[in-house]
């Protein structure tokens, strides 16, 4: 059995794991940090690399988050609250990877996958609030941020204030940051909707 320091600290490996870097250069993008957006993320891969990359991206990334919860339950079955803080973490191992000089993505589905297993209701509203708004504004990103409140918004309302809906909360409140730009661009008019073309 692990200590939970040592538990959080896997929980941030698996989390910082670059898949969606690992994916977009096989596909032939050198570097996906270079093109677009600069995000490591799978969206950022779909429009560099294509459908096939930016859906392996994906469920890489949905994937890791998953696999860190699950490797926290199992390496600390004596404290319940491990998994939540894992996910937490697999989210932060996501934005800020040791592997690329903690220059990551913005957790979207890193998280979906990190609470799908402790908050199902909760996840599955995010993933309904998430393609409600991309699909009605055409912004993947104004639709994660809708995602990330709403995963909190229903966990707390499901759970109360427990270790899972706070870890949540906190996740995202991580997402909206990871955004700001987004949301600026939104607002100055100038964020690049789906289905866009490039400039």
């Amino acid at each position: 059995m692990l200590s939970a320091l040592q538990v959080v600290a896997v929980a941030y490996l698996i989390g910082s794991l670059p898949f969606s870097f690992l994916v977009a250069r096989a596909f032939g993008v050198y570097d996906v940090r270079q093109v677009g957006s600069g995000n490591v993320g799978a969206t950022n891969v779909l429009r560099n690399a294509g459908k096939v990359a930016g859906t392996l991206a994906l469920l890489l990334d949905v994937g890791k988050g998953a696999a860190a919860v699950a490797l926290a339950g199992r390496l600390a079955p004596g404290q319940p609250a491990l998994p939540a803080v894992a996910a937490v973490v697999a989210v932060v191992g996501h934005m800020f990877p040791v592997w690329l000089r903690f220059h990551g993505g913005k957790g979207v589905a890193t998280g979906l996958g990190a609470f799908a297993p402790l908050a199902p209701k909760a996840a599955l509203a995010a993933l309904v609030a998430f393609a409600l708004v991309a699909a009605g504004t055409r912004y993947v990103s104004l639709g994660s941020v809708a995602g990330g409140v709403a995963l909190a918004a229903f966990a707390l309302a499901l759970r109360g204030p427990d270790p899972v809906a706070i870890a949540t909360a906190l996740t995202a409140a991580l997402v909206v940051f990871r955004h700001r730009a987004n949301l600026r661009r939104i607002l100055g008019g100038t964020e690049r909707r789906v289905g866009q073309p490039k400039e």
